[in-house]
C-alpha cells in the first residue's frame, strides 16, 4: 500500500490550497480514510476524512473550512481547504484503512499512511 500526497507549498493568508492523496494497493471506495495535520508544535490532527459508508467527515475546529471529496476513477482524494490562515502552517498526511467500520477520529486506528505534504500559509 502506498499513499502519495501532494499539493503542498507556500501560499498566501486567505487562499486556499487543494491536496491530493493518491492510492496504489489500496482503494478509497468502500474504504475509510483521514487526512490528518502536524503543526510544528502541536499534536497530530485529524481534519477531514470519508468513513467507509462514504459519508464526509470535517472536525469542527476547522469552522466549515474544508471540503474532502474524491475521485473514484483515479483513486484519488482531494482535501481543500480555504481561507488559509498562518496557524494551517502543518504536514498534511492522508491515511486510510481497510478494516475500520465507518470512520474513526482516533489516529492511532489507521493503518496506512503518506508522507505528508508541507503547507506554509505566510502572512
Amino acid at each position: 500500500v502506498q499513499l502519495v500526497e501532494s499539493g503542498g507549498g507556500l501560499v498566501q493568508t486567505g487562499e486556499s490550497v487543494r491536496l491530493s492523496c493518491a492510492a496504489s494497493g489500496f482503494t478509497f471506495n468502500g474504504n475509510a480514510m483521514i487526512w490528518v495535520r502536524h503543526a510544528p508544535g502541536k499534536e497530530r490532527e485529524g481534519i477531514s476524512g470519508i468513513g467507509r459508508d462514504g459519508k464526509a467527515q470535517s472536525a469542527t475546529s476547522m469552522e466549515g473550512r474544508v471540503t474532502v471529496s474524491s475521485d473514484k476513477a483515479k483513486n484519488i482524494v482531494y482535501l481543500q481547504i480555504n481561507h488559509l490562515r498562518p496557524e494551517d502552517t502543518a504536514i498534511y498526511y492522508c491515511a486510510g484503512d481497510t478494516i475500520m467500520n465507518g470512520f474513526s477520529w482516533y489516529l492511532g486506528a489507521w493503518t496506512h499512511w503518506g508522507q505528508g505534504t508541507s503547507v506554509t500559509v505566510a502572512t
